[in-house]
C-alpha cells in the first residue's frame, strides 16, 4: 500500500511542478483553444482541490505508515480523512476567496459616488479640475468640479458627491479648502 502513497504524492508534486513551468506557455499555445469544452463545475471539481486531496492523501499514507504502527484500514481511512480536510481548506481558504477577487478595472461612473480620492490637478471654483480614485484593482483620473463652489487645491483629499454628464462633483474632505 505504500507504493500507492507514494504514487499519490508524487503525482500531486509533479502536477504542481508542470503547471508552475508550462501553465502559462500551455495557455499561449491554445489561446482559448479548449474553452468550448469547458464544462461549468463546482469548486469541488477545480483541479487544485481534486490534485491537491490525492497529494494529501498520499502524503499522509506514507507518514502514517511510516511513523506510526496502525494497521492499513485504519490508515486508509485516517489519510482519507485527511485529503477530505485539507481539500475543503483549500476549497475554502484559496479557490473561493480568489474566484470571488474583484480583479477587474471596469466600473461605471455612478459606482463612483460616495467614492473617496486626491485631487491631482486643482479645481477652480466655477471650473474643472481632475482627481485621482481608487477603483477595483486600479487607479481611475477623472474630471471633477467642485460641487460646493469652492476652489479645491492639488492633494486634498475629496469625496464624490454626484456624477452628471460625465463630471464627478467632489466635495473636499479636509480643511485645505480656499474659500
Amino acid at each position: 500500500m505504500l507504493e500507492v502513497y507514494w504514487g499519490c504524492l508524487a503525482f500531486g508534486v509533479a502536477f504542481a511542478v508542470i503547471t508552475i513551468l508550462f501553465g502559462d506557455i500551455a495557455d499561449s499555445v491554445f489561446d482559448g483553444v479548449l474553452d468550448s469544452f469547458s464544462v461549468e463545475h463546482g469548486d469541488w471539481f477545480e483541479p487544485v482541490v481534486l490534485v491537491g486531496g490525492v497529494a494529501s492523501f498520499g502524503g499522509a499514507g506514507v507518514i502514517l505508515s511510516g511513523y506510526t504502527d496502525y494497521s492499513a484500514v485504519s490508515v486508509i481511512v485516517l489519510s482519507t480523512l485527511a485529503a477530505s480536510f485539507l481539500s475543503v481548506l483549500v476549497n475554502f481558504v484559496y479557490v473561493r476567496p480568489m474566484k470571488q477577487a474583484e480583479n477587474s478595472v471596469g466600473f461605471f461612473t455612478k459606482d463612483l459616488i460616495g467614492k473617496t480620492g486626491e485631487v491631482i490637478i486643482p479645481i477652480p471654483a466655477s471650473g474643472y479640475g481632475e482627481v485621482l480614485l481608487k477603483v477595483g484593482a486600479g487607479h481611475t483620473n477623472q474630471i471633477a468640479a467642485s460641487s460646493e463652489t469652492l476652489d479645491i487645491p492639488a492633494g486634498a483629499p475629496v469625496i464624490v458627491s454626484a456624477v452628471r454628464d460625465g463630471v464627478l462633483y467632489v466635495s473636499s474632505q479636509g480643511e485645505r479648502a480656499e474659500e
